[in-house]
C-alpha cells in the first residue's frame, strides 16, 4: 500500500485509485462519445505513468495501472451513457477528492493533482485537431482544468 494512504478510510483510498479513470471518462466522454482513440490514449497514459510519473507517484500509478483497461471499461459501464447524465456524477465523485487530498501529505497531494491535470490534457488531445492530435474540443475544454478539484498548492 502507498504510505500516504495509511490513515485513510477504505472508500477514500478507493476513490484516490479511481481518480485517473474518472478523469479519463470525464474528458473522453465530455462530447457525449468515448471514442477508440481516447480509450487507447487512456491506456497508454496509464502505462506511461507507471514508468515516467513523478517519483513519488510511481507506486500509485503501478497500482492504478494494474488491469487499467478492464477497470476503465467497467467504470464506463457503471455510469450513464450520455454526457448530460454522466458528467455531473463524475464531477461529484471528483469533488470528493478535495477532502481526501487535505488529509494526505501536501507534497503528494500537489503532485497527484498536477498529474491528474496532465492525464486530462493528454486524453483531451487524443481526439481532436489534425489527424486527431493536439487539439482540444469545446466540451473537453470545460473540464480539462479539473476545476472541481481544489489545487492543493493553493491551500
Amino acid at each position: 500500500m502507498i504510505d500516504e494512504f495509511e490513515n485513510l478510510e477504505e472508500q477514500d483510498v478507493e476513490l484516490l485509485l479511481q481518480a485517473p479513470i474518472l478523469v479519463c471518462i470525464l474528458i473522453a466522454g465530455a462530447d457525449d462519445k468515448i471514442d477508440r482513440s481516447e480509450l487507447k490514449e487512456a491506456v497508454n497514459v496509464a502505462q506511461s505513468k507507471q514508468k515516467k510519473a513523478r517519483r513519488t507517484l510511481l507506486e500509485y500509478y503501478r497500482i492504478v495501472g494494474e488491469d487499467f483497461e478492464d477497470k476503465l471499461k467497467f467504470m464506463i459501464n457503471r455510469f450513464p451513457a450520455t454526457a448530460k447524465e454522466r458528467n455531473p456524477q463524475i464531477v461529484s465523485e471528483l469533488e470528493k477528492l478535495n477532502d481526501i487530498l487535505a488529509k494526505i501529505d501536501a507534497g503528494f497531494a500537489r503532485e497527484l493533482y498536477a498529474s491528474l491535470r496532465d492525464v486530462a490534457k493528454k486524453i483531451a488531445e487524443a481526439s481532436g485537431g489534425i489527424l486527431g492530435y493536439m487539439s482540444i474540443g469545446y466540451e473537453e475544454s470545460k473540464f480539462i482544468d479539473l476545476k472541481m478539484i481544489n489545487d492543493p498548492s493553493k491551500s
